[in-house]
């Protein structure tokens, strides 16, 4: 089911992370942020939204980090009823869109909460201090390809960001896969702890 964002906390401060990448290390959010900002995308492999935007996320992100603005991705989905969102997918997806930016597993699902993520993708755009300015989409674009004249509006706000410390005044929220939550139980059955004999 396609899900939008809501409209933006501007100013709220990012929850801080740590977390596994698709390189087996643990990397935290003050490791991975930018000095003039920082983008945190929660995308998955499987989703359609996120395949179709791949191509035109990976040329924003390179010529953000040009501006200093690093770019982060996660993967929050519950890969339980979703394989094909697994961490060992995870690694196969990074090698086969050659990712310039760090994927990260949130096999809790705690950090998507934390952010309060509702869909893939789910672009949330800091400045330099890691204070919201931006939760909009990447660009108009959904499932199917754009002009290339299409407006880079994730680019665009961040590079605002980065010279100014704010976002644009009018955002448009981004559209994508509901993020796929495990069920309270699961979470249960997660931290269960086998008592003592």
């Amino acid at each position: 089911m396609a899900v939008s964002t809501p409209i933006a906390d501007i100013g709220w401060k990012a929850p801080m992370f740590r977390l596994k990448g698709v390189d087996s290390h643990y990397h935290s959010l003050k490791q991975l942020s930018g000095m003039r900002g920082t983008v945190v995308v929660f995308i998955c492999n499987h989703c359609p939204y996120v395949k179709a935007i791949m191509p035109r996320l990976i040329r924003d992100a390179k010529a953000l980090h040009d501006l200093g603005v690093h770019t982060i991705a996660i993967n929050a989905n519950d890969d339980r009823a979703y394989p094909e969102d697994s961490f060992s997918n995870m690694k196969a997806f990074a090698r086969e869109w050659d990712l310039p930016f760090h994927y990260l597993h949130d096999d809790t699902q705690e950090v998507a909460h934390a952010y309060e993520a509702v869909c893939t993708p789910d672009f949330f755009g800091f400045d330099a201090d890691l204070r919201l300015q931006y939760r909009g989409r990447l660009d108009a674009g959904r499932k199917d390809p754009v002009p290339d004249d299409t407006p880079r509006e994730l680019y665009d706000a961040m590079r605002l960001i980065a010279h100014y410390g704010y976002g644009p005044g009018e955002q448009q929220a981004s559209m994508g896969c509901s993020i796929k939550w495990r069920l309270p139980q699961e979470d249960a059955d997660l931290n269960w702890i086998q008592p003592a004999a």
